[in-house]
């Protein structure tokens, strides 16, 4: 496998520290799905996986079923905290996700050491949670995971501006859940252009 300096292994990433490591293991996305029509894994990640993380998913589904890609596709979702393990997402969401034809049943769950393999696109949806994937791969792994495997999902955002974070609705009104929506719509848009240019 591929080996980096830990130096470049991970952009925003410089709080994760391996004493005595000159080079490490890269967790890649796997190299055959470049150009290629193999089924592509995708795991979107928030805090706890009622919010944020489920609205993007069922988003992202739903956009590749409209554009008849449903065979190239698996996705899901799951949370850096274990605070909502089990869980349906929450309501606000799930009433927002009504409004635009979507159903959410998605069951919270936590980040798991698998999911550093068996998903080839790792969707963070902000920087402190970005941190947190990237130290827990190689606290689980002892990988660093590339960033060609892990990105902010709001980079492809078109209209982002200087924001890197899909906001966390949790605590705010009625209002915040449809911010959280119309960002996952676009980013859902901008994402699938990016897998396009990669992938088909």
């Amino acid at each position: 496998m591929k080996t980096t300096s830990l130096g470049k292994a991970v952009r925003r990433s410089n709080d994760l520290s391996v004493a005595g490591s000159a080079s490490v293991t890269l967790v890649a996305a796997r190299p055959h799905l470049l150009r290629s029509k193999a089924l592509i894994r995708i795991l979107f990640v928030c805090l706890g996986n009622i919010c944020r993380s489920p609205i993007t998913e069922g988003v992202f589904n739903a956009l590749v079923q409209e554009k008849g890609l449903k065979g190239q596709f698996h996705c899901d979702s799951a949370g850096t905290g274990a605070y909502h393990i089990g869980c349906l997402p929450d309501s606000r969401m799930r009433a927002v996700a009504k409004r635009h034809g979507l159903a959410l049943i998605h069951r919270a769950r936590q980040l798991q050491q698998s999911d550093f393999q068996d998903f080839d696109y790792i969707l963070a949806m902000d920087e402190a949670n970005y941190r947190h994937i990237a130290r827990q791969c190689f606290q689980q792994t002892g990988s660093i995971i590339s960033e060609n495997k892990l990105f902010l999902y709001r980079q492809f955002d078109p209209q982002r501006g200087e924001s890197q974070n899909v906001p966390d609705p949790y605590y705010e009104d009625d209002d915040a859940f449809e911010e959280v929506y119309q960002i996952a719509y676009r980013c859902a848009g901008g994402f699938m252009e990016f897998l396009k240019e990669r992938h088909f």
